[in-house]
C-alpha cells in the first residue's frame, strides 16, 4: 500500500526539472519515414506477421517502453489460479455484494476469463466491451457475459465505440469495423476494414504512393506497418485517429474508409492519440514528447499542423487524457508520475502528480475526476478543486499492471451526487468494476455531521 505523502501534487516549483515548450508552425509531410514493415499476402492481410509479442516486448520503442521497465515484463508473469473461472469473482465481497477497497472506491464485480491478457476496454450503457490476446472481442451485460466475436488478427490493441459500430485496433496494423444486427444485438457482424483492400490496390497501381520505410524497403503510406496502439474519433467531423508503433498517426472517414493523412509525428512508437472538438490532436511517444497538431481544412485538403511540443524527456509518454471539465491535458509517464497543462491558460504546465511507484499504462477522465492505471496493479483516483488535483482514493485488488480503464456514469443516480462505474482490465486477465463517487470523504463526513 502506498503512503498517503507519496500520492500527492507537486506544484510546478516542485516538480523536477522540465525542459521549455518549444513550437514549430512546420507541417509534417503526409508520407510518414517509418521504420519496420509488414508482409500482405492475402487479400484480407490476416496472415501478416507483426514485430512484435503480446506482451509488448520486442517493441520498436527499445528501452524506452514502460512494460521493459517494469518488473512485470515476463512471457507468463502469472501462475494459474483456481478462482479463474467465466463470470464474477464475488470472494471476499460483504454481504451485499460489494467489497471494499482502500479508501472510498467500492469494487461491485470481477469479469474473469482466462484467455488473455486484457489489453483494451469500451463501454456504453450497461455493456462493456474487452480486447485480448485471444482474438476473441467479448461483449459483457450486467457483470455477466453477453457475446463475443472474433477477429482473424490477433491481439486487440484498441476498442472504440460510435453509435451502433465498433472500431478495434489489431496488431497487424488494421483498423475493423463491426456492426450490432438489430434484431440480434448478439450478432456482430464485420463491415469494414481500414484501409480497404480496393484502396490498397488502387494506391498500389501509383508509385508516388510508396514510401521508404527501411533501407531499400517501401510501402504504401496509407497502410500502418506496425501494430496500431490508441484509436480517438472526433464524432461530429466523421474522423476516426489511429496511432501506431510506426510513428505515425493517420487520419481516417468513418463514412467511406478512407485515410485522409498520414503524419509522421515521432521519432519512436505513437503510444497516445487523443482529438478534440476543438480541432486539437494531442499525440504522447515513446520518445518522451507530447505534441499538439491543430486540424486544419477538410477532404483532401486536409493537414494537421504541429503547433507545440508540450513536454520532451527521457521517460517515455505512455497514455494521454483530456478532461470536457475544466479543460485539462493529462500525460502518463513511464517514470510513475502524471503531467498535466491547462487549455485555458494556453496549455500552461500544471503541475505533476505523484501517486504511483512504477510506469502509469492508462488514464481516463470523467466528470471532475482522473482515474490512473499503473504497473503497480493499482488505481489512483484523482479529483479536481480548481486548479489542484488531489488523491481522492487508491483502488486495489488487481494482481497484475492495469492496462485499460473505461469510465461511464452510474446509472439512476441524482445530480446531487455523481457517481462513476469505472471498469479495469489488467494482465491479470481479470476486469474489475468499481463504483466510484466524485464526493470527497471529507465532505460527505461534513454532510453527515450537517444532518445530525
Amino acid at each position: 500500500m502506498l503512503e498517503d505523502e507519496q500520492r500527492s501534487t507537486m506544484s510546478l516549483g516542485d516538480s523536477p526539472s522540465l525542459p521549455p515548450k518549444t513550437s514549430n508552425n512546420g507541417v509534417h509531410g503526409s508520407d510518414p519515414n517509418l521504420s519496420s514493415t509488414f508482409p500482405a499476402s492475402d487479400e484480407d492481410y490476416n496472415n501478416r506477421s507483426s514485430n512484435f509479442s503480446g506482451y509488448d516486448l520486442p517493441r520498436m520503442s527499445g528501452e524506452a517502453s514502460p512494460m521493459l521497465m517494469s518488473p512485470w515484463n515476463q512471457a507468463s508473469p502469472f501462475q494459474p489460479s483456481p478462482w479463474f473461472s467465466t463470470g464474477i469473482d464475488n470472494s471476499n465481497h460483504h454481504r451485499d455484494g460489494q467489497q471494499k477497497s482502500q479508501s472510498e472506491g467500492v469494487i461491485v464485480g470481477s469479469l474473469v476469463r482466462e484467455e488473455g491478457h486484457i489489453y483494451s476496454l469500451a463501454a456504453t450503457g450497461d455493456l462493456l466491451y474487452t480486447g485480448s490476446d485471444s482474438k476473441n472481442v467479448r461483449v459483457w451485460r450486467n457483470l455477466k457475459e453477453f457475446t463475443a466475436f472474433k477477429s482473424n488478427s490477433g491481439l486487440v490493441k484498441a476498442i472504440i465505440l460510435s453509435g451502433d459500430r465498433i472500431f478495434t485496433g489489431h496488431q497487424d496494423g488494421k483498423v475493423r469495423v463491426w456492426k450490432k444486427n438489430r434484431k440480434d444485438t448478439k450478432n456482430h457482424k464485420r463491415v469494414g476494414t481500414f484501409p480497404t483492400l480496393f484502396d490498397i490496390l488502387k494506391s498500389s497501381m501509383r508509385p508516388k504512393n510508396y514510401v521508404e520505410v527501411k533501407r531499400k524497403c517501401t510501402t504504401l503510406w496509407i497502410k500502418h506497418c506496425d501494430a496500431i496502439s490508441s484509436l480517438s474519433i472526433d464524432q461530429e467531423e466523421g474522423l476516426l485517429y489511429s496511432g501506431s508503433w510506426d510513428r505515425t498517426f493517420k487520419v481516417w472517414k468513418t463514412s467511406n474508409s478512407k485515410c485522409l493523412e498520414s503524419v509522421k509525428a515521432h521519432e519512436d512508437a505513437v503510444n497516445s492519440v487523443v482529438s478534440t472538438k476543438s480541432g486539437l490532436v494531442f499525440t504522447g511517444s515513446a520518445d518522451g514528447s507530447v505534441k499538439v497538431w491543430k486540424r486544419e481544412g477538410n477532404g483532401k485538403s486536409m493537414k494537421h499542423n504541429h503547433v507545440e511540443t508540450l513536454l520532451n524527456q527521457e521517460c517515455a509518454v505512455t497514455a494521454l487524457a483530456v478532461s470536457e471539465i475544466g479543460f485539462f491535458v493529462y500525460c502518463g509517464l513511464s517514470d510513475g508520475f502524471v503531467n498535466y497543462w491547462e487549455l485555458e491558460k494556453q496549455l500552461s504546465h500544471g503541475g505533476l502528480l505523484k501517486g504511483h511507484k512504477l510506469a502509469v499504462l492508462c488514464l481516463s477522465a470523467a466528470g471532475s475526476l482522473l482515474f490512473s492505471g499503473s504497473a503497480d496493479k493499482t488505481i489512483c483516483v484523482w479529483k479536481k478543486e480548481g486548479n489542484t488535483h488531489n488523491c481522492l482514493s487508491v483502488l486495489t485488488g488487481h494482481t497484475g499492471p492495469v492496462k485499460c480503464l473505461a469510465v461511464e456514469r452510474e446509472a439512476g443516480k441524482s445530480s446531487e451526487e455523481v457517481k462513476w462505474l469505472i471498469y479495469s482490465g489488467s494482465l491479470d486477465k481479470s476486469v474489475k468494476v468499481w463504483s466510484v463517487s466524485e464526493r470527497s470523504p471529507e465532505m460527505k463526513q461534513r454532510e453527515s455531521g450537517n444532518g445530525s
